[in-house]
């Protein structure tokens, strides 16, 4: 089956990419390190920005956030974390990390456009920058050393295949962030395999009573409908209550997992979650960057490290639950 080879494709970069980041050794050299001499290497203490474009209260963000935030405890690394929707505030924020001198930025790109002069103003400046999570296709171009995350298309088509084998013959498909390019990629990519009829819906993940209320009318609207895709665990709970306030049997299909979505996924409310896994997307990008700093090693080689998908079923749901229980899935 397609979808298993490049789940096993997928797994394998993953691994490499985090062997790599554990055991790459070798001479810092001044062109290796971002322009330093090999004396400046690790001297002083280190100071790493990450820049999202999260909002407030967002369940995923703040798994990302507890991923930088441990590995900057674990590796002796200040992390400083701040978050703006706007690409415009987001490219200011970039800005600001870049005025204060720190040793490495970590940025997220689901406006690369928005966010692009913020990120070239930072390697311009001999700031070493690592992507994540949205923008991989942008980020060797802007300057970024490698990018952490998953390929949004791929990951969609692999979704748009498991819709089609549980038989749906139509489905929308809840972008939950206006113009966010990652999950716009998702969408296509699940359009591109579902053998049935697939159409976007906008929400607005910062109002999920809204958004419950969306998808609750469409499926009144529109019986045909069988399936929803939503692209974010908090979107997710709020279609399983709205198909129940419906009165509709759609399957509940979902990126991006939480303890309430391993907890549906058990009670089979949910027919299956697709985890990038966010606290990898922060603790990784610390880690590389620490590595370069203090030792000089490149990880990536100008490719992007995977941190996904990998898809969580009733099946598996129990051995991932523990770990989304603490906050760290």
């Amino acid at each position: 089956m397609r979808f298993g080879q490049s789940q096993r494709t997928l797994a394998a970069l993953a691994v490499g990419g985090l062997l790599l980041a554990g055991c790459t050794t070798g001479e810092p050299t001044g062109g290796d390190a971002g322009g330093q001499s090999p004396e400046a290497l690790g001297s002083g203490p280190l100071t790493f920005a990450v820049v999202t474009h999260s909002k407030p209260g967002d369940t995923f963000w703040d798994v990302v956030k507890s991923g930088a935030e441990q590995a900057g405890t674990d590796l002796g690394v200040t992390v400083n974390y701040a978050g703006d929707p706007d690409p415009a505030q987001q490219s200011q924020l970039i800005d600001n990390q870049v005025a204060q001198g720190v040793d490495g930025i970590i940025v997220s790109m689901a406006n690369p456009e928005g966010v692009r002069s913020g990120v070239e103003a930072a390697v311009d400046a001999g700031i070493p920058v690592v992507t994540i999570n949205s923008g991989l296709e942008q980020s060797q171009e802007y300057g970024a050393i490698t990018h952490v995350g998953q390929g949004e298309r791929l990951a969609g088509e692999a979704a748009g295949e498991r819709l089609d084998e549980s038989g749906a013959a139509k489905a929308i498909c809840v972008i939950h962030e206006a113009g966010n390019v990652g999950l716009e990629d998702r969408c296509a990519g699940a359009a591109k395999t579902f053998g049935g009829e697939m159409e976007n819906l906008q929400v607005d993940v910062s109002n999920a009573a809204d958004a419950r209320t969306t998808i609750q009318n469409k499926l009144i609207s529109d019986t045909d409908v069988d399936a929803v895709l939503t692209l974010n665990p908090g979107i997710a709970t709020a279609a399983v209550g709205a198909a129940a306030d419906a009165d509709s049997d759609a399957a509940i299909a979902t990126f991006d997992v939480s303890a309430d979505i391993t907890k549906a996924l058990t009670d089979g409310t949910v027919l299956f979650a697709i985890d990038q896994q966010p606290y990898v997307q922060g603790y990784l990008p610390v880690t590389l960057l620490a590595l370069k700093a203090r030792n000089g090693n490149d990880v990536g080689g100008g490719q992007p490290v995977y941190s996904g998908p990998a898809f969580i079923t009733k099946e598996n749901a129990e051995q991932v639950q523990a770990f989304a229980d603490q906050g760290t899935r």
